[in-house]
């Protein structure tokens, strides 16, 4: 007997979720499951990968089954609300999983795709929506859907909301929301505003938290090399070439630039694609599937796929561009090392990017471990214990042998930290396998 037959939960659901191969709950689940069945409103922060849409899901269902109604016409029970498309088809993946087998039934709708066949299937009214809030208010402002009796609300990702600016489109929702509903707040980070969406939308909430916010997966191992941006590339190609075969994801800052970023590795000779926002969401889905079965191994993106992608075997992660939005870097990070995996961050830093990384810093609480190259001027970096002699690239390898920090390297930018051209060769960077964050 697992854990999901204590829960007092339909036992249809209980098959569905054996048979999705979930027999126990995740930390974040076994406890926010318990208090959403009996109707509190629920906070939960955990890392991503930690299993938190069956932590909503599987009580909203089991409370829905257990009151069972037909939705009027284009009314919807219970709205879940998710900040990008691609974490909106996750989420409605599992949720169909759950519901197989009942009467229940549940839409998406989002943007990038035909408005059209989306009104038609609200017609009829839904269990469970899940939108992005964009495209939700373009149908409420067409009259395709009512929320008047929409009792449950669920915004997964709260923080990314807040930074993509969904903060007046979340207030614009609520209020034609009844106010007797239960709602439930999930997200992996907990920036200063939250606690403003979280009195706003809750009403007492039990707040749950299963791991420090800002903390990465315990197996992602964490390293920075100091690199000048016109370098970044050739070092990016000089790593992957090592592990070539096995799926990473890229991050870039802009649409632009990693839409170069990926042609080029795949001039370099990778099987990459890109998503990003200029792609048409067939072209993001299509991307993403090809990464999934392994048909594409490397896959370039921007921040619109730090969240939303579930796929266990992403085994490094290169931040090619620091975020500017510190959380950023954790929800990153969090596409690996996933299910109790194991997997590797590796991050590049360029002397414009010295503030993104200090921020980063403070908000993990760490410091992450140095793998080539030498810290740009006022960085509060830890070294890599093992320096090795090389060819003097900033790289892994580089450097003539010298003291930590590359100080005795052959090339530029020898002196102390900040001196010197900051397109700095030199550095003593030690080997380039991943290393415990401190």
């Amino acid at each position: 007997m697992s854990d999901f037959d204590m829960m007092d939960l339909p036992p249809v659901l209980v098959a569905r979720l054996k048979k999705m191969g979930l027999k126990n709950p995740t930390p974040i689940q076994k406890q926010a499951i318990p208090h959403a069945l009996n109707g509190r409103d629920v906070m939960g922060l955990a890392q991503t990968g930690t299993g938190k849409t069956a932590a909503f899901g599987v009580p909203l269902i089991a409370q829905m089954l257990a009151e069972p109604k037909r939705p009027s016409q284009k009314s919807v029970r219970a709205l879940i609300l998710a900040p990008t498309r691609e974490l909106a088809q996750q989420i409605m993946q599992n949720l169909a999983g759950f519901c197989e087998g009942t009467q229940l039934r549940a839409q998406m709708v989002v943007g990038g795709q035909s408005i059209k066949p989306q009104i038609n299937r609200l017609d009829r009214g839904v269990d469970i929506l899940v939108a992005t809030p964009g495209r939700l208010l373009d149908l409420m402002d067409r009259r395709a859907v009512r929320l008047d009796e929409t009792t449950f609300l669920v915004l997964d990702e709260a923080d990314q909301m807040l930074d993509m600016g969904f903060i007046h489109d979340l207030r614009k929702i609520s209020s034609v929301m009844p106010k007797e509903r239960q709602t439930m707040l999930f997200s992996a980070t907990m920036p200063k505003l939250m606690n403003e969406i979280a009195n706003t939308y809750l009403r007492n909430p039990i707040r749950i938290e299963v791991s420090p916010p800002g903390k990465a997966a315990d197996k992602v191992t964490q390293e920075v090399h100091f690199i000048a941006k016109a370098e970044k590339q050739s070092l990016l190609v000089e790593l992957m070439a090592k592990h070539k075969g096995e799926r990473a994801l890229v991050f870039g800052r802009t649409k632009h630039g990693s839409e170069k970023l990926m042609k080029n590795l795949v001039k370099a000779g990778f099987d990459a694609a890109s998503i990003h926002g200029n792609k048409s969401q067939g072209q993001r889905d299509r991307a993403i599937a090809g990464f999934k079965s392994g048909q594409i191994t490397v896959l370039v993106a921007t921040d619109v796929a730090a969240r939303g992608l579930d796929i266990p075997d992403v085994k490094h992660v290169y931040n090619y561009d620091l975020p500017n939005v510190p959380d950023n870097y954790v929800h990153r990070i969090g596409r690996t090392a996933r299910a109790g995996k194991d997997g590797a961050a590796i991050a590049f830093c360029a002397p414009d990017e010295m503030g993104e990384l200090i921020a980063i810093q403070k908000v993990m609480k760490i410091r992450i471990p140095v793998a080539s190259g030498r810290p740009w001027e006022g960085a509060e970096i830890e070294e890599k214990p093992k320096q090795s002699r090389g060819r003097g690239r900033g790289r892994p390898g580089g450097g003539g042998g010298g003291r930590p920090q590359g100080g005795g390297g052959g090339g530029q930018g020898a002196g102390k930290p900040g001196g010197g051209n900051r397109r700095r060769r030199g550095g003593g960077g030690g080997k380039a396998g991943s290393q415990q964050a401190a």
